[in-house]
């Protein structure tokens, strides 16, 4: 089997179209449809649809798609532990987390790593749940950190903690005081949420249909560092889970309470990544230091 020709398929099949594939490799596109026509032929089977303008993958496109992934994935796994083997401690990890992850611990995580693992290079990557899920299904992360777990079948979960969903708000707010808040009592207080894409909003909505009662944002931002920032002035209160506020909790600059609908009560944070990945050496060392930090974060302020 043609290696360069396995390269080209992939690299079309990855970015649905033989133009962008060409664009990528730097050849022609009658060259991307040359190669993949002599892996078709070599293997004895159609890998593609023809008659259609994007890339469409038969079975057996998928098939040798996938096979040609875990080939990557081997070859980096190999070079990684020969690496580790020379103890040179080098390397690149690709990283895609919630935005809701992202505070001042997460950063002050990193910035430990790397001070221990000085030649590796880390990408830290955001999205939505789906979006991270699709980039670790086609290897453009290492790991993936999402709320709730997937039901994707050819995705692992290394590490699941309960982390659901809670009120935060300055301590000086009225909801401070209370014990534990329902959605109808978070409803006569301005909110600020994430916008209708993100997982945080959809857990929302079906414990919203549960209680029948509807929740209704002042402010709707991506930015978790806005809803933090506008939630530390004092009017706002906004819902996320607890390691996303561990620097302000442990400040005291910011508290939780919990939120009694049993959808949220349920949630989790998960570590993903492919199934048939092998995370050795910088990636590898990078989940467990997440891995051992979670149940720390996760018990602040308990």
């Amino acid at each position: 089997m043609l290696d360069s020709a396995l390269s080209y398929f992939y690299e079309a099949a990855r970015l649905g179209s033989m133009r962008l594939a060409s664009e990528k490799i730097g050849v022609a596109t009658s060259s991307v449809s040359r190669q993949i026509a002599q892996l078709e032929h070599e293997l004895g089977i159609l890998l593609i649809e023809r008659g259609r303008r994007s890339i469409c993958l038969t079975q057996a496109g998928r098939m040798t798609l996938d096979y040609y992934r875990d080939q990557l994935a081997d070859r980096e796994a190999l070079l990684s532990r020969l690496r580790d083997l020379r103890e040179v401690k080098t390397g690149r990890v690709d990283l895609a987390v919630g935005e809701g992850f992202l505070g001042r611990s997460f950063g002050k995580l990193i910035d430990s790593f790397q001070r221990r693992n000085p030649g590796v290079a880390v990408s830290i990557l955001s999205g939505t749940t789906s979006e991270i899920v699709r980039m670790v299904l086609e290897d453009e992360a290492h790991i993936g950190m999402i709320l709730n777990t997937s039901n994707e079948p050819k995705i692992r979960t290394r590490t699941s903690l309960a982390q659901p969903l809670e009120v935060v708000c300055a301590p000086s707010h009225p909801a401070a005081a209370m014990a534990s808040l329902t959605l109808s009592e978070l409803r006569s207080f301005k909110l600020c949420l994430p916008p209708a894409g993100f997982h945080i909003r959809h857990l929302l909505n079906v414990a919203e249909k549960r209680a029948q009662t509807w929740l209704e944002p002042s402010i709707v931002s991506s930015s978790l560092q806005v809803m933090r920032d506008l939630v530390r002035a004092g009017q706002i209160v906004t819902l996320l889970p607890r390691i996303a506020v561990v620097a302000e909790l442990e400040e005291g600059t910011l508290v939780v309470r919990p939120l009694r609908e049993a959808e949220l009560e349920h949630t989790t944070v998960s570590l993903i990544h492919r199934l048939g990945r092998q995370l050795d050496g910088a990636p590898a060392r990078l989940l467990g230091r997440i891995e051992a930090k979670l149940k720390t974060w996760a018990d602040v302020n308990a």
